[in-house]
């Protein structure tokens, strides 16, 4: 059967999200892409608790636990200053950003599915290097296969849970993925919390328990089926019909969905350059941008850096060890909620509220923590503050994981996943997942010795990049609530700044046409 034998008129653009039920097989293909978030979401978690623990330290970073032993003699925010120390997080995510780089053709070529499998088996051999670790150098190498790993399955799962959620539901499957990750996070703290009175190998277990998360996303890989514009980019047609019955039920008549995206895949193999290439020219400026912007902001709202490093940031306000693992653990699981939260109000009150609701509480509490710690250490002879004051630190960022949890959490992931067209939308998710795996290299590798020369004054930096990324989705970032995938043209189409851009590309089509 040839693709031109399922012309549509260009009006037609019927609303996936027009069924009145949700087939239980969607919601399941869904829940199974979206537990990729677990990976990263547990390796996020568990790579700070792990470096707060004396039986990892004296292994591995031995001068790091000798500034720790001498208290009150050292500056409390440099304690944790060591490279080779922010090296072990960081290395993951060099990793992932060479991942992500090739994962874009590589989806293109094998499919989404077999991408995250691909994904899950890195993460699991990683996991296990990581646990029988003997020395630095084997460390390094199990969190770069993790970082692969990491990198394959962020650049797939989010836009296949776009691509195959039916519109009216698409915010709250795709942002399954954040609310997995966040998951994955919480059950890494708690494992850090437990491991942490195993003397010896506890960091052995808190590692290699990282192939659990990989397991679920291989076996889940094996019980979903490819979505149906990957499909058809490869020419498997009867199998993308299948794939479309099989996610929409076996009443819902699926000819004009399935003509929507042949359509979509027939025109982006017209004047076919490649992705990377087309995916810079002047009519997919706005997408560009915007995906590009979106990947920059959520790196800068702090989160990352305080959600890998938030046992020792506890440590460092005068916390115990127990106590801190105890703050990450309130912190995961805040986290959670919030995004728990976000799921069910996405797509009844769309992306832009969200993301200035989001925004204005993250700035409130970073500009509040800035404060209590530059006073209150200050006033302290032994560098430290108040049991009471780092008790209200610790509310403040789970204040800020609030607001991150209900906007930029769940939106970094499906935002560029849903504006890209079908022909540039892996390369675009590539760009997308690379910039934010590499910005998350640089912050890894870089934070703890921020944090020693900046001191308090880090927390400004990010309350400042707060503002100014709120402010520019206020501007330039349209909604997109409920707008099937193919029909996303028109939200650029009537924004005050992009339909310039997008004008331009309707005026070709039509006359080439």
């Amino acid at each position: 059967m040839g693709m031109e034998g399922f012309a549509v008129p260009s009006g037609s653009m019927p609303d996936r999200g027009a069924c009145a039920s949700l087939p239980f097989s969607v919601v399941l293909t869904c829940i199974m892409a979206a537990s990729g978030g677990l990976i990263f979401g547990y390796d996020i978690g568990i790579s700070g608790g792990v470096s707060s623990m004396e039986s990892f330290l004296s292994k591995f970073f031995p001068s790091v636990l000798l500034k720790m032993m001498e208290k009150g003699q050292n500056n409390e925010y440099c304690v944790y200053d060591s490279q080779a120390l922010m090296a072990f997080t960081s290395s993951l995510y060099i990793a992932g950003l060479l991942a992500s780089l090739m994962a874009g053709k590589v989806t293109k070529s094998i499919g989404r599915q077999v991408v995250m499998l691909l994904g899950g088996a890195m993460f699991f051999v990683g996991a296990a290097l990581n646990a029988g670790a003997v020395d630095i150098t084997m460390l390094i190498i199990g969190r770069m296969l993790l970082g692969f790993g990491v990198g394959f399955t962020n650049q797939a799962t989010p836009v296949y849970l776009a691509e195959v959620a039916p519109a009216r539901w698409r915010g709250a499957f795709t942002s399954g993925f954040q609310f997995f990750l966040a998951l994955g996070n919480l059950i890494a703290n708690l494992t850090n919390y437990g491991t942490n009175h195993i003397n010896r190998w506890g960091w052995r277990l808190s590692l290699g328990l990282a192939a659990a998360p990989a397991t679920i996303i291989v076996l889940g890989a094996f019980f979903i089926t490819d979505s149906p514009s990957s499909l058809v980019v490869r020419g498997k047609l009867e199998t993308a019909r299948a794939a479309l019955r099989r996610m929409r039920g076996p009443d819902a008549d699926i000819d004009a969905e399935l003509k929507n995206v042949i359509r979509s895949v027939e025109e982006s193999k017209k004047n076919e350059e490649e992705a990377y290439r087309r995916i810079i020219r002047r009519e997919y400026r706005p997408h560009l941008v915007m995906a590009v912007a979106v990947a920059l902001f959520f790196q800068l709202t702090g989160v990352i850096v305080i959600s890998f490093f938030s046992p020792l940031l506890f440590r460092t306000v005068g916390l115990g060890n127990d106590a801190a693992l105890v703050g990450a653990v309130i912190l995961g699981a805040v986290n959670l909620g919030s995004i728990s939260l976000s799921t069910f109000t996405i797509d009844r009150f769309g992306r832009r509220p969200l993301f200035m609701i989001g925004g204005i509480l993250m700035v409130v509490c970073q500009v509040a923590i800035a404060w209590i710690m530059g006073a209150q250490i200050r006033e302290s002879n032994d560098g430290k503050m108040p049991h009471g004051h780092a008790v209200a630190v610790l509310v403040l960022i789970c204040g800020h994981a609030a607001g991150f949890g209900v906007s930029w959490g769940p939106l970094n992931w499906f935002i560029p996943a849903e504006i890209f067209p079908v022909e540039i939308r892996s390369a675009g998710n590539g760009i997308t997942s690379a910039i934010g795996l590499g910005c998350t290299f640089i912050q890894t590798q870089t934070f703890l010795a921020m944090l020693c020369t900046f001191k308090y004054a880090t927390f400004a930096y990010y309350a400042v990049w707060i503002v100014t990324m709120t402010t520019f989705i206020a501007l330039f970032m349209p909604e997109t609530k409920g707008v099937p995938l193919e029909s996303m043209n028109s939200v650029w189409a009537r924004h005050w700044y992009w339909r310039r851009y997008v004008r331009e590309q309707n005026q070709v089509i039509h006359e080439s046409a």
